[in-house]
């Protein structure tokens, strides 16, 4: 695969993740554990079938090769999974995809802590800058009640970094298992959790294929792309290029269906947004030194 369509797939990835909000404002009445489990349901076939066609049989072999790694990153995607949907219902669509955009400052500290792996300076500057970006959105909702979606959005991000920083304990290069097994998790813990609220799955069909096309489709199929693409795009590039999908998913739900978000939203987004470019900028130039 040319260089060229590696980073074209990616690119469609990111386009393919930012219609996600749009899609769940498609969603009526079901609360974030039913959607939890039906985008799940949703998820897993695609899943399969990609892992099955790549091995060219069982994609049992695959699945079991990741071992506990694995399983903690699937316990992690249920964080990202869970923080991402319950953020995105009570809160706007650039409050949450913008705070998303702090995961790879997460996943820095925590591999610093857990891992021993090294914090470069230009990181520690963009970390920096990212937390005034992040308090800068923050702040207007310790008045405005968005307090919970805020700190939805930041576990969902903080899902996100145990994930990354468990593949990396490993040295697992393939993530696909592993998010099929926070696919499995995801299932679980959704109706787990629903039945212990007194919730109920059995949400209007409408809700259930939306959901489920959610995950067949915009999750599964951004992963499957992003996936292939990584495999020529270097990892500063990518981690660039995926950011396109914050940067669409406010332009989706505003240009379709009019919804907006405050000035220090977009604002605390841009700092954070600018913190993740001069991090990856920095590892490409070094990586090229």
């Amino acid at each position: 695969m040319r260089y060229g369509t590696g980073m074209l797939l990616v690119v469609a990835a990111g386009v393919l993740w930012s219609v996600q909000g749009l899609v769940f404002r498609q969603i009526d009445t079901a609360g974030t554990w039913a959607v939890l489990f039906w985008r799940s349901v949703g998820m897993l076939p695609v899943l399969l079938a990609f892992l099955a066609y790549r091995a060219g049989g069982s994609p049992v072999p695959a699945i079991r090769q990741v071992g506990l790694a694995g399983a903690l990153g699937g316990i992690g995607l249920v964080a990202a999974f869970a923080g991402a949907i319950y953020s995105i219902q009570v809160t706007t669509i650039a409050n949450a995809v913008f705070l998303f955009a702090a995961s790879p400052f997460l996943t820095a500290l925590i591999g610093w802590v857990v891992l021993g792996e090294r914090v470069r300076g230009e990181t520690w500057a963009a970390i920096g800058v990212a937390l005034v970006g992040i308090f800068v959105m923050v702040r207007e909702g310790l008045h405005g009640g968005a307090m919970a979606g805020n700190v939805a959005a930041l576990l969902s991000a903080l899902g996100f970094a145990v994930f990354t920083v468990s593949l990396r304990w490993r040295k697992l290069t393939d993530t696909l298992p592993s998010v099929l097994m926070g696919g499995v998790f995801s299932i679980i813990v959704g109706a787990a959790v629903a039945s212990m609220l007194g919730q109920t799955l059995a949400v209007p069909v409408s809700d259930a294929v939306w959901a489920m096309a959610m995950g067949a489709v915009t999750l599964s199929g951004g992963m499957v792309l992003y996936t292939l693409g990584s495999r020529v795009v270097p990892a500063a590039e990518l981690a660039l290029l995926s950011n396109i999908e914050v940067m669409l998913a406010p332009l989706w739900v505003w240009a379709f269906l009019g919804e907006t978000a405050s000035a220090n939203t977009f604002l605390g987004g841009a700092i954070i947004l600018v913190a993740v470019m001069m991090n990856g900028v920095s590892g490409a130039r070094r990586r090229l030194a």
